[in-house]
Parts: C-alpha cells; sequence; structure tokens
C-alpha cells in the first residue's frame, strides 16, 4: 500500500513551489485585513468542492492471514480456570432504618 503524504511533505512542497515562482520573476500581493476574497453573489463554497477526487487506492489482497483470522474466529474461546469461591460466611453492609423510613447507619453483618 503506498504511504500517504505527510503534513510536513506537502508544507515542504509547497515551500519549494513558492521559491521557484518568486524566482522566475512572480509577484506576491499583499492584501490588507477584513478585504473578503469571495464575491457576494458567488455559490457557497460548499456546493463547488469535489469530494473524493483521487481514485481509490489499491488493496493488497492476504488471504493466508484472512484464513488464519477466520479458523481463530470460529474455534470456540477456552474457559480459564474457575476460582474457587470460599463458602466461608461474607459479612455485608446493612443500613439501619427509623421508625419513619430514614437511614439511621449502617452497620456490619455476617450471614449464617
Amino acid at each position: 500500500m503506498k504511504k500517504p503524504v505527510s503534513k510536513a511533505e506537502v508544507r515542504a512542497e509547497l515551500e519549494q513551489e513558492t521559491e521557484r515562482f518568486l524566482k522566475r520573476g512572480g509577484e506576491v500581493n499583499n492584501i490588507p485585513n477584513g478585504v473578503s476574497g469571495k464575491e457576494p453573489g458567488d455559490a457557497p463554497l460548499f456546493l463547488n468542492r469535489r469530494l473524493f477526487i483521487e481514485p481509490p487506492t489499491p488493496r493488497t489482497p492476504v488471504p493466508e492471514v484472512v484464513a488464519a483470522i477466520e479458523a481463530r474466529r470460529r474455534v470456540p474461546p477456552r474457559r480459564g480456570a474457575m476460582r474457587k469461591r470460599s463458602r466461608l460466611p461474607q459479612p455485608r453492609r446493612k443500613v439501619i432504618y427509623d421508625d419513619f423510613g430514614e437511614p439511621l447507619r449502617k452497620v456490619w453483618v455476617e450471614d449464617d
């Protein structure tokens, strides 16, 4: 697959083109701030932009890699050793409520 062009490469290329333009006698005009380059009667830019201009990149088929992935997908996953649970009673937190249903405090209780 072809390596995509990085931003640094694009900047370097633009800088080289600018230098070439200036060496051939080209001139850069300074435009004052606040002046727009868009004419009032022009259509919006998003209507003029063409998307997906470049041709699609060719894909490199890799059948052995695809076959290995598919084979792994078909095999059921192995179950690891189950952790044995202790049968000893575990303490748990219990909320004590007053006569009006408001929580008073939390206490630890061992279930038997």
